[in-house]
């Protein structure tokens, strides 16, 4: 992995004040009831709404104490089709760990429950890090990683 910091540069264009963080982001899931308990016993998420929409149906997740929350859609129309990060939209979804330590109890949490992860890979450059990476059931690329400082 080659990573290169770069100055930030100014926005071409003057916007209004706010979106300081990330809300929320939606995963197109093929089974939402098997989605909905994998992110709750794997990531300790819990369901806190429902949604019926034309088309489709949605739950959405929150992990309690943060202000994580994802939604899990599916889709009617929807074609079964595995998760792939080279295709526009999605590449992978990262999960920030407070402490190195807390990155390696959630490594050692998921694979003590069978879910398949990268090994810790620690970095000194550009700037100290660590990372991991595993899937969940539809493939869909996820990654817990800590930075120093």
């Amino acid at each position: 992995m080659e990573i290169v910091l770069t100055t930030p540069s100014t926005p071409n264009t003057e916007t209004p004040d706010g979106l300081a963080a990330l809300h929320h982001v939606g995963i197109t899931v093929t089974d939402l009831e098997r989605s909905v308990q994998w992110y709750s016993e794997m990531l300790g998420m819990v369901q806190w709404m429902e949604e019926k929409f034309p088309g489709g149906r949605s739950a959405g997740m929150m992990r309690p104490g943060t202000q994580v929350y994802l939604g899990l859609i599916t889709h009617d129309q929807g074609e079964g089709e595995s998760f792939a990060p080279h295709r526009t939209g999605l590449d992978h979804l990262s999960f920030s760990a407070a402490t190195r330590d807390e990155l390696r109890a959630w490594h050692a949490h998921l694979s003590d429950r069978g879910v398949p992860c990268s090994d810790v890979r620690e970095y000194r450059e550009p700037i100290p890090f660590a990372l991991f990476t595993f899937t969940d059931p539809d493939g869909v690329a996820l990654e817990v990683m800590h930075i120093d400082g």
